[in-house]
């Protein structure tokens, strides 16, 4: 359907809706000049997000850009539960010193994206622990619990797919699309928020929120989901074969993350700069009509603007120079990923396999000698057969590093320290 309202129209016109209740009605709402607000949930179940948070987080982008306020709720008290949507088992529960420091760090990714302060339309971070901590179980069965039904709560996707697996479903999971439902009657009450927003394995749980404020308070809300995201050849978003693309620098350079944009898929170009640039769409129909080699120029601008959504345009632009030195030029770029190793291994000659582990580059001494033999690994720029080399301080360059690369487009340098 045509819609009347910014945020409406921009998210079906750039692929992020999948599904909306009762969408006439929101997007009156929405574009009836009064800043509506709208919050997606987090789970900190790790001191960062990676790519595959970046749709909900796009959401709240363009949110606010159109003038709503963003309600970024950190699961402060249901990380402690484990959301069983989309998983086969149970999640490992976590200390809640750790969880609050897992929100600390994901704060600061949100600050890239979105602004905050006290305006009609400045967005707010919640933790849900603030109330979730203070509830007294019975009491809170009582006044919420009688709204759930086991026979619906087992019709939905997450449950159905756990038991037909034979996968245990632990209480304490079970109870989480109750406490989810509690959090959006909570926002609902505290910030009149009436939108809920999350990928569309949240939908039941989501409508649960929706189905609680009517019952409990007599209100309107909302619901509006996005596809789950999946490459063209159906791997899912936000993983490498060397782990998750981390949306903290600390724990993924700017360089790698530029790096995992520019190998996207050919099919997937047009579609990415869509959910994961502020690129106009004329532009992006030009970027993705690019054919044969010319599309490498489209992945190199998706690379450049999804790296300074979240690491800033310096950063950005710093790793795709990088990246143009090192294949274009053949010469180091200063923006590749740098690990330190102690000269005194160097010294005493450190084994090529626990390099490569040291670096990043491979996840054990198998796997790295099986990259060796198959020809992948370089030691500066150079191929090596030996799997038993050992390197030392005769390998280190006029910059005083070692570049160790992996494949064509993976490159570290160890630094002596």
């Amino acid at each position: 359907m045509p819609y009347k309202s910014d945020f409406l129209r921009i998210l079906d016109e750039r692929g992020f809706i999948h599904q909306v209740s009762e969408p006439e009605l929101l997007d009156e709402k929405l574009a009836s000049g009064a800043p509506v607000s709208a919050y997606i949930g987090f789970d900190a179940t790790a001191p960062s997000l990676h790519a595959g948070s970046l749709l909900p987080i796009m959401m709240l982008h363009w949110l606010q850009q159109t003038g709503h306020r963003p309600i970024v709720l950190m699961g402060g008290g249901t990380t402690k539960v484990g959301d069983p949507s989309g998983k086969d088992e149970s999640r490992k529960l976590l200390p809640e010193e750790e969880i609050d420091r897992n929100i600390e760090g994901i704060r600061k990714i949100f600050d890239r994206f979105l602004k905050f302060g006290e305006g009609p339309s400045d967005a707010i971070m919640l933790n849900n622990a603030e109330w979730l901590d203070e509830l007294q179980y019975i009491p809170f069965l009582r006044d919420y619990g009688r709204h759930f039904t086991i026979n619906r709560m087992l019709t939905f996707e997450s449950v159905k797919r756990r038991l037909e697996r034979e996968q245990p479903l632990t209480f304490l999971e079970f109870n989480y699309m109750i406490l989810q439902a509690y959090d959006f009657l909570e926002l609902y009450r505290r910030e009149h928020c009436i939108l809920q927003m999350g990928g569309s394995d949240q939908w039941g749980n989501i409508v649960n929120g929706i189905e609680l404020i009517r019952r409990v308070e007599g209100g309107q809300a909302f619901a509006l989901t996005a596809p789950l995201l999946t490459t063209a050849s159906g791997a899912k978003m936000g993983k490498t074969a060397a782990g998750a693309v981390w949306l903290d620098a600390a724990l993924l350079s700017p360089y790698e993350y530029w790096q995992y944009w520019r190998n996207v898929e050919d099919a997937d170009v047009g579609r990415f700069l869509r959910l994961f640039t502020t690129l106009p769409l004329e532009e992006i129909t030009r970027l993705e009509s690019l054919q044969g080699a010319e599309i490498n120029e489209a992945k190199k601008v998706l690379a450049t603007e999804a790296t300074a959504m979240v690491h800033g345009r310096a950063a950005a632009e710093e790793a795709a120079e990088t990246a143009r030195r090192t294949f274009e030029e053949g010469r180091l770029g200063e923006a590749l990923p740098t690990v330190e190793v102690p000269r005194t291994e160097l010294e005493q000659g450190l084994g090529l396999l626990r390099a490569m582990v040291l670096a990043g580059l491979a996840k054990s001494n198998g796997e790295a000698r099986r990259a060796v033999k198959g020809g992948a690994v370089r030691v500066n720029d150079e191929k090596i057969s030996d799997e038993r080399m050992t390197l030392g301080t005769e390998h280190l360059n006029d910059d005083g590093v070692i570049k160790l690369s992996f494949g064509r487009k993976r490159h570290v340098l160890l630094r002596p320290v």
